[in-house]
């Protein structure tokens, strides 16, 4: 009985050591949604000599008794194999408060980076009216162009610093830009210090924020991550609600630069909020390159990202012109056109939200498809739009459909990335390339569009977003096929 006992105890011992090292190694470890045992990690046929001469040489699955005694000369007949034992990385809380608080600093961060993103209409109707100075719509719409590009390109290189342990200084950083960007548009009078403040400034700051908002949320929901993303998205469409309110609502009564410092201070409020509560979780035991590599042969990670950047491209000729599209035919009056905008993101607020709730159900690739090409048909549908009424519904429709386009992109790269150590490094780079849209959506529609304000061609405008955005929800089917088959009633 005591030689027994002993036994027993080494047996202990030896279990709970290896179960410590296991989980001090798990985060440098590369892994994926399956699940995953301590023999996969370990290997099955490592020549290490055991105990048994009938296993010389090899070593026998780890995880049992049996196998412990084995391993340190000892055999036993009623060893029973225990059930898969995941690695702690896969544990994460997927809900409590700390959880749902990411969700809040997530949904500021949206609020202040695709919420001024999405603001950009208000500020194109402003400055065609050449109160400031006079560009062509082209020229002005580089303005936002350039804003969306560094958002998006910024997070090439904010996603690998997030992954490197350095939330804090992005939020800290990135929340000071945009505070100073807009502090400084206050006080522009030329084209372009609007570009270098509103442009550079503001986008570079978004850019450090935007990453953060989506790379952090994986690391603590699964089951409920499409909701999660959904919540934080609809940040962005509260900003485009808000800010193109309060900038209408004042800009006659104390002008522009008061108006846009008013603008600032509600950025500065309310991006206290993910520089309280936000925290990083998980983050590799050592630095990894700012590019991932292997992301170029993953053939459906490259070909959603094409997809992405034609559908980007459309979205942008709509963000850009359905408010100058109204005002300029005499459809809207001046108020009414300062609220299409606001409008479109009051329907992109149940757009962000309940796809992605459905996505938890029913698998993110199911639902960005068809959204896109949806999209895409409602861009063709302005074509018809010849009354203020239509102006209003299609922008609430649209903005519905739209919100495809930010809230389910994340879910869907984060499904296409196994590795979850390199989740902001790969969204990274994805919105990297992406950001190539934005030089093309916005400067591109307005030359089609032109620069004669008693000649422009809508027609061709319209077309040339809604082909780009169908083509972008046929990838999208694509890439849903060939990741898993095309049988329909599969969650994907």
């Amino acid at each position: 009985m005591p030689a027994s006992s002993n036994n027993h105890g080494s047996e202990n011992v030896a279990t709970q050591n290896m179960t410590q090292d296991m989980a001090q190694n798990t985060v440098g470890n590369d892994f994926s949604g399956s699940e995953t045992t301590i023999e996969d990690k370990l290997g099955r046929n490592q020549n290490v000599p055991t105990g048994d001469a009938d296993n010389q040489g090899t070593v026998p699955p780890i995880g049992t008794s049996g196998d412990l005694e084995k391993s340190s000369g000892q055999e036993t007949n009623d060893a029973t194999p225990p059930a898969p034992v995941k690695p702690p990385m896969f544990e994460v809380p997927d809900g409590g408060l700390v959880a749902w608080l990411q969700v809040a600093g997530g949904f500021s961060l949206f609020f202040n980076t695709w919420g001024n993103l999405n603001t950009f209409g208000i500020f194109q109707t402003y400055y065609e009216e050449g109160q400031m100075f006079t560009q062509s719509s082209s020229n002005i719409a580089w303005i936002g162009s350039i804003q969306a590009f560094l958002v998006l390109f910024v997070g090439a290189i904010s996603g690998p610093i997030f992954d490197r342990g350095y939330l804090r200084t992005l939020l800290a950083v990135g929340s000071f830009l945009i505070t100073f960007g807009y502090m400084m548009l206050s006080i522009c009078k030329t084209y372009w210090e609007v570009v270098l403040a509103q442009g550079f400034c503001i986008g570079i700051g978004g850019g450090l924020l935007f990453i953060p908002a989506i790379a952090l949320l994986p690391t603590y929901f699964r089951r409920r991550l499409g909701l999660a993303v959904g919540l934080a998205a609809a940040g962005s469409s509260m900003g485009g609600i808000i800010y193109p309110i309060v900038f209408y609502r004042l800009i006659d009564r104390i002008g522009f630069g008061w108006s846009t410092r008013v603008i600032g201070f509600i950025a500065l409020a309310t991006l206290l909020v993910p520089n309280l509560v936000m925290r990083q979780r998980i983050k590799p035991p050592k630095a990894r390159a700012l590019i991932d590599t292997t992301a170029f042969s993953d053939r459906p990670y490259l070909l959603f990202v094409f997809g992405a950047i034609t559908g980007f491209i459309g979205l942008y000729v709509v963000m850009f012109y359905i408010s100058f599209y109204g005002e300029v035919n005499g459809y809207t009056n001046h108020s009414l056109s300062f609220y299409v905008i606001p409008i479109l993101n009051a329907g992109s607020v149940f757009g962000r939200t309940v796809p992605n709730a459905i996505s938890d159900k029913t698998g993110p690739f199911n639902l960005i498809g068809p959204g896109a090409l949806v999209c895409g048909i409602l861009i063709f549908c302005m074509l018809a739009v010849k009354s203020a009424a239509g102006v209003v519904v299609m922008a609430a429709i649209f903005g519905f459909f739209s919100g495809v386009f930010i809230a389910l992109p994340p879910v869907c790269l984060a499904a296409l990335t196994k590795d979850k150590t390199k989740i902001g490094s790969r969204i990274g780079m994805a919105f990297g390339i992406i950001s190539c849209s934005a030089l093309v959506g916005g400067p591109g529609s307005g030359a089609v569009l032109g620069a004669d304000p008693t000649d422009l061609h809508w027609t061709s405008t319209w077309v040339f977003g809604g082909v780009f955005t169908i083509f972008s929800g046929c990838l999208f089917i694509l890439v849903r096929g060939w990741t898993s088959g095309w049988k329909l009633m599969v969650q994907v």
